[in-house]
């Protein structure tokens, strides 16, 4: 029997060793790969029927329990190994104690390559042509292929167009795997890293000298610990939070999802989780240094991202609330009043606008913000009228902060249509490097006057389930209720088979997850949870656009074409499940470019989850045999007449620098 060992690092030296053991089809419905818990286990040891073997006890005990040895032994031995080479134990990384995990060894038995179908990859010269990817150098351990620094400033600073998407061409894609940090480890779980950053895994010091009075982040030791400070709520998030809560209701369920522009690291939506709102934010690359790898290293929903000359990559009607605190945008600059008008196209009917700041209460604060009164007061001046025209109503000003609510229809803005630019387009969810237009999206058409535009959503987690407006409206061309509701049953099925293979999925060792062909978000509604969540991405090139009922079901996606890399920094993705992916872009772009996109965002020791049809995920298999992934081909759970294949992958540990003399 072939297999495949796998040992986790950063572990305790006194943790005990867990074996993934391989038993019969009938146990574990996928090919025989179970997992079990450390008590499992010795349970099981202690089991005299467990050492033999059914229908021939006397013959095959002594070698069954040889066999269990050997395996023990062996998992033993590359745990010690690994957690001395990895983990810092022996150089002096005291921060690896910290953030041990329950060591797990994994023994994993290879499918034959046969396919059940006769549509796969069978002949043997096909496996021997395996490409060997090579580590690529050291410079590029935090490269983001699409905000590269070298690249952005070929481009113009008007309207911050230089930070936005500029992805390399064909000929200067790297083909390597980008490697890990000297001492990277596996991130505290949530929600300790909400507060604390192994210095090893963004070794950054630039904001702690340049926010050091704000209390973003501080240095301490090995870590980076993150007070929840932030310049406009100096007594810390959850007060400011409090705040915001006196007029918006945060908490009830009511407002759920949230879109923090210019985040820095992320504090804010870091604080909002535990009130049940899940926050997507974005900044600039490296506006201040490694802010976006800094939130997704705390677990935070992150992305490289700024408002500049192209459209948000959400759907419209998205985020119940947006918030921007000293976030740099000019909003009564010399644009038309467009980024107000793009924060207006994905706020929900109802939805909330934050603005902490200047130039709110400008009065009290020009001269401590070194800006001439006039021009603050232009400023303020030209948001206020943008506001009105919008139909957003001023509900709050108070110190700093200001707070203004979007209307629910368009019975009450009829005022506005000779004072503004109405859209043209047909289609306010087609944005993908779509430019900006200083132009007014229109309200969904609604019947009473009291009716929500685009329709009313039930409180979370109530609307998780429910029947998301766009699709009880019918809005959506081929999708029933009916579909919907299948979809959702389906997906706890499929959720509830990956738990029998990965006994981990919802323990919190994951939390970063990627949905990379979300379809209606069910798979990311059957793992919801307090210690994860799910970035469900929508490819630009699916046949249905499906993103605006994720986000009505309280969860949070983007738009992405994934022949191109995506908004974030290396490293920063716990688990990745990819439904249909590549058969989706068969004819598009290469796997290969896929793969090494998927390498590139994923953790070392992360998972993948690969489900395709059999011939794709053969391809697949060849490829990632070349880069240092552990894999694991799995029937579908009905069984193995069904076309539809799993590849269960783990990413091994390899930094930067090391001796990779098994590489090949």
């Amino acid at each position: 029997m072939n297999f495949i060992m796998r040992s986790y690092v950063n572990k305790e030296p006194d943790s005990e060793v867990t074996v993934n053991e391989v038993e019969s089809e009938e146990k574990s419905g996928f090919g025989g790969f179970a997992l079990f818990k450390d008590d499992d286990l010795h349970d099981r040891l202690q089991d005299p029927s467990f050492m033999a073997t059914k229908g021939n006890p006397g013959d095959n005990r002594t070698r069954k329990s040889f066999s269990i040895f050997v395996v023990v032994g062996l998992c033993c031995f590359f745990y010690l190994l690994g957690a001395w080479q990895k983990s810092g134990f022996g150089k002096g990384d005291s921060i690896a104690q910290e953030v041990t995990k329950s060591a797990d060894c994994s023994v994993l038995s290879n499918l034959n390559i046969e396919t059940h179908h006769g549509d796969g990859i069978k002949k043997p010269h096909d496996l021997q042509e395996t490409k060997i990817f090579e580590p690529c150098a050291d410079k590029f351990i935090d490269y983001t292929p699409c905000h590269d620094q070298m690249r952005a400033m070929t481009f113009p600073r008007d309207n911050m167009n230089y930070r936005e998407r500029h992805c390399p061409p064909e000929n200067e894609k790297l083909h390597c795997l980008i490697p890990a940090p000297k001492g990277y480890v596996t991130p505290f779980p949530w929600p300790k890293s909400r507060d604390f950053v192994p210095f090893a895994n963004a070794p950054y010091k630039s904001l702690t000298v340049e926010k050091a009075i704000q209390n973003w982040i501080q240095y301490e030791g090995n870590v980076f610990r993150f007070p929840g400070g932030g310049t406009q709520f100096p007594h810390g998030a959850d007060a400011y939070i409090d705040q915001l809560a006196s007029v918006i209701p945060i908490g009830n369920g009511m407002v759920r999802t949230a879109l923090d522009t210019g985040c820095g690291v992320a504090s804010w939506g870091a604080y909002l989780f535990k009130r049940n709102v899940i926050a997507m934010s974005f900044a600039p690359r490296d506006s201040h240094e490694a802010q976006v790898q800094f939130a997704l290293e705390r677990g935070v929903p992150a992305i490289i991202g700024v408002l500049g000359t192209i459209k948000l990559p959400y759907p419209s009607r998205s985020f119940d609330m947006a918030h921007c605190s000293r976030c740099l945008i000019p909003w009564g600059g010399n644009n038309d009043g467009k980024y107000m008008m793009e924060v207006d196209r994905v706020l929900r009917p109802g939805g909330y606008w934050v603005l902490s700041g200047p130039p709110i209460n400008w009065k009290a604060n020009y001269k401590s913000w070194q800006r001439p009164k006039e021009e603050l007061e232009e400023e303020q001046r030209r948001i206020e009228e943008t506001a009105k025209l919008l139909c957003w109503e001023k509900k709050y000003e108070k110190g700093e902060t200001a707070i203004w609510r979007k209307r629910v229809n368009e019975g009450y803005c009829q005022e506005r249509e000779s004072r503004v630019t109405m859209c043209k387009s047909t289609n306010p969810d087609d944005v993908w490097y779509k430019e900006m237009e200083p132009c007014v999206t229109p309200y969904v058409e609604t019947r009473n006057t009291d009716d929500v535009s685009g329709g009313e959503l039930k409180p979370f987690p109530e609307r998780l389930n429910d029947i998301p407006p766009r699709i009880s409206s019918g809005s959506i061309n081929g999708v029933t209720i009916d579909s919907f509701q299948e979809d959702n049953k389906l997906w706890q099925k499929h959720v509830n088979a990956y738990k029998r293979v990965n006994k981990i999925i919802d323990s919190g060792r994951y939390r970063n997850i990627m949905d990379m062909n979300a379809g209606f978000g069910s798979f990311a509604a059957a793992l919801e949870s307090p210690k994860s969540w799910v970035m469900n991405v929508m490819p630009t090139i699916a046949k249905i656009d499906t993103l605006g009922v994720v986000f009505e079901r309280g969860l949070i996606g983007i738009y992405h074409d994934w022949c191109e890399a995506f908004s974030t920094y290396p490293r920063t993705y716990d688990l990745i499940h990819a439904n249909g992916l590549f058969t989706l872009y068969k004819d598009k772009c290469s796997y290969e470019e896929i793969l090494l996109e998927m390498d590139r965002i994923l953790r070392p020791e992360g998972t993948v989850i690969i489900r395709d049809n059999e011939r794709e995920i053969l391809k697949v298999k060849k490829i990632v045999s070349g880069m240092k992934w552990d894999t694991k081909m799995v029937d579908h759970e009905d069984g193995p007449l069904v076309t539809e294949k799993i590849l269960f992958v783990v990413k091994q540990y390899w930094v930067a620098g090391q001796n990779l003399t098994s590489w090949r």
